[in-house]
């Protein structure tokens, strides 16, 4: 699925402000804000926004993953490549991963946000978590071995029809291989159906992202109604902290990445800024899946890479997740006053190596996460989950975002890696002179 497919050539003309999707979704951000505190009970009631938005999203997540990835392999044409390419992606994302689980761990033993609280765990409501300890179970399940049959669907049809992104993945792999080994005209017919079917999802999406500012307003509303200023109490430093760090992993750690590839992490923000904001008002990255494909096409990286690294991205290299794991944990730790070894801090980093992976799409997966993570560190109390429900959806801003930078900047260093990123067209495209894509804007 070549940029060509979706780009045309326009006019270098300004267009107004107030057509802009990013001007568009501020206003909506702002005017959710104000909304929140000047009519609390009102604004809540502007949640369905949000809801019906993440929920027109998710009709079309599912489909597009299959499409894009299952022309990335067939396209390819060379399997072995496309070997290469997989192998890359998942070294660098464990990589990263490591690396965020640490900065996770460093910054909540040099800044100690959950010391001085001094929470009993006795007088935690554990009814608060009954479905997030549920969820857990399921997900921790037989452990590796459970983890790796969950990968695979019972029907293809099953994990389409539950927006099971992993499973999904799993499947387009295999069709996209076969047809590959097929080839022919056979094939060719079968590749051109599933391009021309990406086309119109494509379409469809571009359809639906127009009505983003709708879905910000209903979640800014929604959040400060609900929750209010002063929701974030003591937790407040936990809330920063994991702010900070994500910032500083973006900026310093992914930015000495992409200065590695040549490239200027500022102005590849710049460049997905309107992606960000979204993700950051609804708190989801699959809002910008499909979008966020085609800018990174439109960058100059290859289409194969794209529709292999992003959607496998998007369950193995969650970048700030992993830090948000680490962090959440040792803070529940200090909050209650239970002391950690250095054995404990190993078993915690190697269990949320596991426990990180396939994070996407479980319901209050942070939450989730924590609590299968926990569940193998016997030493610090699970109830203490309870503590970080409240601030979940603030930290859920900053996790989607991070984790959206992360699979890009992944998607632009293996491309890059492989000799699959035009470099050339990417300066160009960051600097405002490249061709333009009437379809982004």
């Amino acid at each position: 699925m070549s940029t060509a497919a979706f780009s045309t050539a326009v006019p270098a003309t300004r267009a107004p402000l107030y057509t802009s999707l990013f001007f568009q979704v501020v206003v909506a951000l702002i005017l959710g804000i104000v909304l929140g505190m000047v009519a609390p009970g009102f604004a809540q009631g502007l949640k369905v926004f949000s809801d019906g938005f993440l929920k027109l999203i998710s009709m079309i997540v599912a489909p597009i993953v299959f499409c894009v990835v299952v022309h990335g392999i067939a396209g390819a044409g060379d399997l072995k490549k496309v070997g290469r390419v997989g192998v890359k992606a998942l070294v660098y994302f464990e990589v990263m991963t490591t690396v965020a689980l640490a900065l996770g761990l460093i910054l909540a033993y040099l800044f100690g946000p959950g010391h001085g609280m001094n929470i009993d765990t006795s007088t935690l409501d554990p009814k608060a978590l009954n479905t997030y300890a549920e969820n857990a179970h399921k997900l921790q399940g037989g452990g590796l071995s459970s983890f790796i049959l969950n990968i695979i669907p019972t029907t293809s049809f099953d994990a389409l029809a539950r927006n099971d992104v992993l499973q999904v993945l799993f499947f387009a792999i295999i069709f996209g291989i076969s047809l590959a080994l097929v080839g022919g005209e056979a094939g060719a017919r079968v590749t051109g159906l599933i391009e021309a079917l990406s086309t119109v999802l494509f379409k469809a999406m571009g359809l639906i992202v127009r009505l983003a500012p709708l879905g910000v307003l209903g979640a800014v509303a929604y959040t400060v109604g609900r929750y209010g200023i002063g929701s974030l109490q003591q937790l407040v430093s936990l809330v920063a902290l994991f702010y900070v760090a994500v910032f500083f992993f973006v900026v310093v750690v992914l930015g000495g990445v992409m200065a590695l590839v040549g490239i200027n992490i500022f102005k590849f923000l710049a460049y997905l800024r309107e992606e960000l904001t979204i993700v950051l008002a609804t708190a989801s990255s699959d809002a910008v899946l499909p979008q966020i494909m085609r800018k990174l096409e439109h960058l100059g990286v290859k289409d194969s890479v794209v529709g292999l690294v992003v959607p496998t991205g998007y369950s193995f290299n969650l970048d700030a997740f992993s830090i948000y794991l680490t962090l959440a944990v040792v803070f529940i730790a200090q909050a209650t006053n239970t002391p950690l070894s250095f054995g404990d801090l190993l078993l915690v980093l190697g269990i949320s190596l596991v426990t990180s992976k396939g994070a996407h799409g479980v319901p209050g997966s942070a939450i989730v996460i924590l609590a299968a993570t926990l569940n193998a560190v016997p030493s610090i109390p699970a109830i203490g989950l309870v503590l970080v429900l409240s601030v979940d959806w603030f930290v859920g801003m900053a996790r989607a975002v991070g984790n959206l930078v992360g699979n890009c900047v992944a998607t632009v260093v293996v491309a890059a890696w492989e000799g699959d990123l035009d470099r050339e067209r990417a300066h160009r495209v960051l600097a405002g002179n490249g061709p333009t894509d009437a379809t982004l804007s």
